[in-house]
C-alpha cells in the first residue's frame, strides 16, 4: 500500500494512492462498511490493527470495487506523515562518510564501524512534494541529500536489531535539506547540525508499506536491507546513483540505537543518512579534487531559487520540490558579533 495525507477543503485526511489516484481513507472505509480513522497519526497510532483494514480497502480499490479516487493533481499533497512525533536522522553510508572526510583532507573516523549514529532534527518543520520557502541565509549553499526513511508503527523502549524491522511502519524517501555556511559556520564550536538543518525537512511522496518491498528485501543477520536504487535530478539532469543495500548501518540498527533508554512512538521518523555521491557536500569535494589533480578550474553546484530537486527511489516513489525565496530579507548570519578583545 502506499499510505498518502492531502488536504481537502484545508483538512488533513488520510489517504491511499493507487494508479494515479487519491482515495479518501475513511470515507472509501465507509463505502465498505470498514471502520478507519481520518488522518495519518491516528492511523498509525493504532497500526497493527488498522493496516489490516487498510489492506481490504486497498485490495476494493485495485478490484476496482470502489470509484470514489480523484487525480492526484486536483490534490494538495501533503508528507505523508504531516507530524511527526520525532524526526532523527542517521548516518548508515559508509561511502558517503568516508568521501566526505577523504575531500576535507581528514582520515576516516574509525568509530563508524562499531556503533550507528543519528541527530534529532526539527519534527516540526516537515515538508511533502511541491515549494520549499528557504529564508536567504539557507541559500547559501544550499544542499540536498539523498536519503530513505522509516515511520515507526508500534510503541518499543529498548528494541534489539533482531526484532526492530517488526516496528517499521513502512517506507519513504527523505531530502534532508541542508544549508552548508550555516551547518559549517555552527559545528565549529563542536555543537550540532541545528540552524543548518531544522528549516525544512522533505518526506515523501508516500509512505509504503513494508510488504510492497518484499521483492526487494536482503535479509541479514543484523536486519533487512533493500535492494533499491536511489537517484537524485536537479533541474532534470541526474546528479547522483547509489543504492539502498549499501547502507552499512541497517534500519534495525538504528532503531535499536534510537531506542536505547528511551520509547520510540508511533509516527517517529528515522532517516538512513546519505547515500553515496547523495548530496553537493560530497560531489563538490570529489570534483573539487579532480579538477586540482589536472589543473582545472572547478566552480561548485548548489540548489538556488527556482531550481527543482527531485529524489527517486526504486519501489518508494519520486519526490519533487521546487526552491523559493522568502520574501522578506532576513540574514542571520549578518548578526555575528565581532570580538572586542585587543
Amino acid at each position: 500500500m502506499k499510505l498518502i495525507s492531502f488536504l481537502n477543503n484545508n483538512t488533513e485526511r488520510a489517504g491511499l494512492f493507487y494508479n494515479g489516484k487519491i482515495y479518501d481513507l475513511q470515507n472509501t472505509g465507509k463505502e465498505l462498511n470498514i471502520n478507519l480513522p481520518s488522518t495519518m497519526n491516528d492511523f498509525l497510532n493504532d497500526f497493527d490493527n488498522l493496516v489490516l483494514r487498510a489492506k481490504k480497502v486497498d485490495e476494493a480499490i485495485k478490484n476496482e470495487k470502489v470509484k470514489s479516487g480523484v487525480e492526484k493533481e486536483k490534490i494538495k499533497m501533503l508528507a505523508p506523515v504531516p507530524h511527526p512525533t520525532s524526526c532523527r536522522d542517521g548516518y548508515a553510508f559508509r561511502q558517503h562518510v568516508a568521501t566526505a572526510r577523504r575531500n576535507r583532507g581528514v582520515e576516516m573516523i574509525p568509530e563508524f564501524d562499531q556503533y550507528p549514529v543519528f541527530y534529532m532534527t526539527n519534527h516540526l518543520t516537515i515538508f511533502g512534494e511541491g515549494e520549499i520557502v528557504v529564508e536567504k541565509d539557507h541559500l547559501e549553499k544550499l544542499d540536498f541529500e539523498l536519503e530513505a526513511a522509516v515511520v515507526i508503527g508500534r510503541k518499543g523502549k529498548n528494541i534489539e536489531a533482531r526484532d526492530a524491522d517488526s516496528f517499521i511502519a513502512g517506507y519513504m524517501i527523505m531530502n534532508d535539506l541542508s544549508a552548508r555556511v550555516l551547518q559549517m559556520e555552527e559545528m565549529k564550536l563542536n555543537l550540532g547540525p541545528a540552524k543548518g538543518k531544522d528549516f525544512a525537512t522533505v518526506i515523501g511522496p508516500w509512505l509504503v508499506t513494508v510488504d510492497e518491498l518484499e521483492k526487494y528485501k536482503i535479509a541479514t543477520q543484523y536486519g533487512n536491507k533493500y535492494d533499491l536504487r536511489m537517484t537524485a535530478y536537479h533541474n532534470g539532469k541526474l546528479v547522483s546513483d547509489g543504492n539502498m543495500k549499501d547502507m552499512d548501518w541497517t534500519f534495525a540498527e538504528l532503531i535499536e540505537r534510537a531506542s536505547y533508554g528511551v520509547e520510540l512512538y508511533p509516527g517517529d521518523v528515522i532517516g538512513s543518512g546519505t547515500v553515496g555521491t547523495g548530496c553537493y557536500l560530497e560531489l563538490n569535494g570529489t570534483r573539487a579534487l579532480e579538477a586540482k589533480a589536472e589543473g582545472k578550474e572547478f566552480k561548485p553546484v548548489w540548489l538556488k531559487e527556482g531550481d527543482t530537486i527531485e529524489l527517486e527511489i526504486t519501489g518508494l516513489g519520486r519526490l519533487s520540490n521546487k526552491i523559493r525565496k522568502a520574501e522578506r530579507e532576513y540574514s542571520i548570519l549578518a548578526k555575528k558579533k565581532l570580538s572586542t578583545k585587543n
